[in-house]
Parts: C-alpha cells; structure tokens; sequence
C-alpha cells in the first residue's frame, strides 16, 4: 500500500483548485470563451501549469465535470445508505437533477451542454462523454435492481429503463435550465416520476 507524500497532497490540491477555477468560468463564459489563461489566473497558476495538469483545453473541459459531479455522486452513496426505498430514492435523483429553483447550479448543467457540444465534433471527448453518461446509467440501474432485489417491484429490464430515464432526465433537465416557459422543474419533476412510476409497476 503506497501512502501519499506532501508533496503529493499539495498536487491534488492545485489540481482541484484549476478544476474549480474551469469549473466557474465554463459555467459563467461557456467553453468557447473560456481560454487556458484565464483559468490559470483565476486559480492563481501558470498557463503552464494548467497544460502541465490536463494536455488540452478538451481535456480541462471533461475532467472539471468530473471534478464538479464528484460531490453528487458521493452525495448519491450516502442517499442510498440512509434511504431503502425505491420511490424515494428516485423522487430524490429526480429533484436533484430537476431542480425547481432556477438559481440553483442544476447539477452543472452548463458544463453539460458544452460537452455535448465538442463531443459532437472530437472523439476524444466523445468518449468521455460516453464514460460519464454511463456512471449516470449504473447509479439508476443499481437503484432500480435493488427495488427487484428488496420485492418492492417486480422484475424489469433496469440496464434498459436506465437508458430510456436518463435520457428523459437529460432531456427535461435542458427544458428546465433554458426555462421553457412550458416545463419548470415542477412539471419536469411529475413528468419523470410519470414515467417511472409507469414503466416499474410503481403503485
């Protein structure tokens, strides 16, 4: 078991100190107009050190929104500890991600659409693209086979009702942070519980 040295533990801490500094100015400026330089000066570094850390402005991109849903995926692991049942924990992924407070970070959403965005046109991010979408897959698949596992529904396809339900999250998620005036997190919260309810055998 290797342990780490100081010098290792002040590394992750400029590390996540570039990935913040990405973070806000994404959210605030989007990708296109958020350049190396001005992460590096928000988060007090060198240009150099920036590229040093992360190679690409593609590869900044994607692992600030790693860094950005670590918290939520943690915050997931403890929900599930403290709460057994299948409705709940799904009414909780669903204000989490369909936040009716258009204020509220929206689960980074902006980050979101700008990796959309570059993982239409590059590979390489299409690919993380891929990787990230599916940790948000297995988190719903795992919630739903605990429901089969525990009795409380019968037996579904959850490797498929994940696909289909965080597309729709997804979905109503853009719907909700671009404020459609038809579908507010309130509506986009009854619309995705709907369709679960529906699709589990949910009484």
């Amino acid at each position: 078991m290797t342990t780490k040295t100081s010098g290792d533990a002040v590394a992750d801490v400029r590390r996540d100190q570039m990935l913040a500094a990405a973070a806000q100015l994404i959210t605030e400026r989007g990708f296109s107009e958020t350049r190396i330089a001005d992460v590096a000066e928000r988060a007090g570094a060198s240009p150099a050190l920036v590229i040093y850390y992360f190679g690409t402005k593609d590869s900044l991109l994607t692992e600030a929104l790693r860094w950005s849903e670590r918290s939520f995926y943690e915050a997931a692991d403890h929900m599930l500890q403290r709460t057994r049942s299948l409705r709940r924990r799904l009414q909780t992924l669903v204000a989490w991600t369909l936040v009716p407070d258009q204020k509220a970070d929206l689960r980074d959403w902006g980050l979101w659409f700008d990796l959309w965005a570059q993982a239409f046109r590059h590979p390489a991010v299409k690919r993380d693209r891929a990787e990230l979408d599916q940790r948000w897959r297995d988190l719903i698949k795992r919630v739903v086979q605990d429901g089969i596992d525990s009795g409380e529904i019968g037996k579904v396809d959850a490797a498929s009702f994940a696909i289909m339900w965080a597309a729709l999250l997804d979905g109503l998620a853009v719907q909700v942070a671009l404020e459609d005036p038809l579908v507010d997190g309130k509506r986009a919260q009854k619309v995705a519980m709907a369709i679960a309810r529906k699709e589990l055998g949910l009484a």
